[in-house]
């Protein structure tokens, strides 16, 4: 049991946290994080299947999975989320790949997608910016380090960004969803028969990792829990109202695109914008000005978005790293004015950027590219929740004592349930994620991978496998680079007995 216990380099850390999240901030910051404008254009390319898949899986997978880390986030409520429940679960190794699956997604999500989405959305409705030229990678490199920036400076000012992007987000969504109503009511919409809406193999293979991805991460404030005024009551009530805000902004907007874009025009690059297009038509003269603030809107969005990612995954990661698990001491120290762990912030920068750079040599269109580099950011991220679901299910009977302000009304075999119908989702959507295309063949579907991602089959593996493997060997030297932090010994929990994790995160 002891490598389940804090170093004595993590108990000095985590002293230089201050409170700044209250549950307004802790709120718009999990909105900011998971409720995602770039994968509408995804989910919508598959039609009308793409509602029924998204109504079955928030109910099938978004409600077990929100109940569960409810529970464990406001049980667990120490600095670094994920890291710890796993840590505290299976041991400091599954910690360490837990916590570097998930923070390494941030990075190339950054730096691949959404700079990517960003820049296109630049140069087809604000400036011409060429896929390619220099301004674009100009364009490319300063969004990446805007939202570096907004993470190291501290809390109390960072927040904001993802706070406003997050408001702004909400509007624009019920704009949209209200314009489309009144050019329902003006010119008509798409044909959507009952036909359209029957779900298939192929769209639950091409959807599961992206619908996945989009439901996911509603726990990922716990990583900056120790920064958090009341995290036991919080954390419960802000997962619950922003999973119900994510499934209407899912919902609503794919239904709004597909009613007014016919499914052969729309691409997963700019779904949400080509819409957005079609509709503001009703507003006349007016249209092309609110088109253009909605693209500035947009690309503003990203950013928040993109910054709330990095303020959540760079505190989990530096969390690990203080605790022995990357790096060691390095990584794992907080600024002690700004309280931000501003090493990682700069690592998560320079691995972004480098991740932009290579995926620019990936030959392809900007659709193309975006669409790759989203789904190697889904498979690192689902990969991570095949370790951090089980850990879920097993604090449940390893810490038994725990004092827990939000229970599951379940027995322990009931939770397991939950845990396990979770897991098998994302193990699904993790396959379909690293191997495109190989369900499909062993169900005798038809599958054109180059149509369909625009790469051949060569360039996606070696991108996605490349990936992985870099990670692999990312995490096995920064584990054992981490063997001087470990043995510096464990904090106040030294003891004999494995220690009872409390709802403030602290050990007895």
């Amino acid at each position: 049991m002891s490598d389940r216990r804090r170093t004595e380099l993590l108990d000095e850390q985590t002293g230089r946290l201050k409170k700044a999240l209250k549950r307004f901030d802790i709120l718009f910051l999990i909105i900011a994080a998971v409720i995602g404008l770039e994968t509408l254009g995804q989910v919508s390319v598959f039609g009308g299947e793409a509602l029924t898949w998204l109504v079955i899986l928030a109910v099938t997978f978004l409600i077990p999975y929100a109940l569960m880390f409810a529970e464990v986030g406001a049980a667990f409520s120490e600095e670094g989320g994920a890291y710890t429940w796993v840590r505290n679960a299976f041991g400091r190794v599954a910690g360490a790949i837990a916590s570097l699956l998930t923070w390494v997604t941030q990075p190339i999500w950054v730096g691949g997608s959404m700079a990517f989405l960003a820049a296109e959305t630049v140069n087809t409705y604000l400036l011409h910016l060429p896929h390619g030229s220099a301004a674009d990678y100009i364009f490319k490199i300063a969004f990446i380090w805007c939202t570096v920036l907004a993470a190291i400076v501290s809390l109390r000012r960072g927040k904001w960004l993802p706070t406003s992007g997050a408001m702004l987000k909400l509007v624009l969504l019920g704009f949209f969803v209200l314009t489309t109503v009144l050019y329902a009511a003006e010119h008509g919409v798409e044909g959507l028969g009952g036909g359209d809406l029957s779900p298939t193999l192929a769209g639950l293979f091409g959807l599961a990792p992206v619908l996945l991805f989009a439901f996911l991460g509603f726990e990922s404030s716990n990583s900056a829990a120790g920064e958090m005024e009341n995290p036991a009551r919080d954390v419960p009530i802000s997962i619950a109202r922003s999973s119900a805000a994510a499934a209407l902004c899912y919902i609503l907007p794919v239904l709004a695109i597909l009613l007014v874009v016919p499914k052969d025009d729309i691409t997963g690059i700019s779904g949400l914008l080509e819409a957005v297009g079609v509709v503001f038509s009703v507003y006349g003269p007016a249209a092309d000005t609110l088109r253009t603030l909605a693209a500035i809107g947009f690309v503003y969005i990203l950013m928040s978005q993109g910054a709330a990612w990095m303020i959540i995954s760079d505190r989990m990661q530096a969390i690990a790293a203080a605790d022995g698990a990357f790096f060691g001491g390095f990584f794992g120290r907080f600024h002690p004015r700004l309280g931000t762990p501003v090493r990682v912030n700069l690592l998560s920068g320079i691995v972004s950027t480098l991740f932009m750079l290579a995926a620019m040599q990936v030959t392809g269109s900007s659709a193309a590219l975006f669409t790759v580099v989203l789904t190697i950011s889904i498979s690192t991220f689902l990969l991570s929740y095949l370790i951090v679901i089980p850990a879920a299910i097993r604090l449940r009977t390893l810490y038994p004592d725990a004092e827990r302000p939000f229970r599951v009304p379940l027995p322990d075999r009931g939770y397991a349930v939950l845990g396990a119908v979770a897991f098998a989702w994302v193990l699904l959507g993790s396959w379909v994620a690293v191997f495109p295309g190989t369900l499909e063949a062993l169900f005798g579907l038809p599958y054109d991978f180059e149509e369909t991602w625009g790469v051949s089959h060569l360039q996606f593996q070696a991108l996605t496998l490349g990936t992985l493997a870099a990670l692999l060997v990312l995490g096995v030297i920064g584990y054992v680079r981490g063997a001087g932090v470990r043995a510096g010994g464990p904090g106040p929990a030294e003891g004999g007995a494995t220690p009872v994790i409390t709802p403030e995160g602290t050990t007895s």
